[in-house]
């Protein structure tokens, strides 16, 4: 099941009216790396870990320290609550990018399956090899 009309790009470099960059971040919200550094262009705050920022949103995904990946379990409460965010904003497009993947280290299947609950909600937009592991 792939949602060609729910898709990221595998490199997000623009953003029209209304879509947020979603992107891993880390619990000190240091965002040095990665789709994090490049949320700050659009708007993340240096020091917040989490939530809407500017025209971004940030899922943790690795410790305060940045040395330390979170387990899937923990990934998994940040990303429920961005789905309830989302649910709660459908003026908002939610351009997901492939979170916990880069830097972080886990792999597509392991990530993907939080985004379960995202399957049915139309501003949420995932990427194309999450969409492959969604059941």
């Amino acid at each position: 099941m792939i949602m060609y009309n729910r898709t990221t790009e595998d490199e997000i470099t623009k953003l029209e009216p209304g879509e947020i960059f979603v992107f891993g971040s880390n619990e000190g919200g240091k965002h040095g790396k990665g789709a994090a550094k490049t949320a700050l262009t659009w708007g993340a705050i240096w020091g917040q870990a989490e939530g809407l920022q500017g025209r971004t949103y940030g899922i943790p995904t690795k410790d305060s320290s940045i040395r330390r990946t979170l387990t899937v379990p923990q990934i998994k409460v940040y990303v429920d609550r961005f789905i309830e965010f989302a649910k709660e904003n459908p003026e908002l497009t939610f351009l997901v990018t492939e979170i916990g993947c880069g830097l972080a280290g886990h792999k597509h299947k392991n990530i993907a399956p939080l985004f379960q609950d995202a399957k049915e909600i139309h501003n949420i937009h995932l990427p194309k090899k999450f969409w492959r592991k969604i059941k």
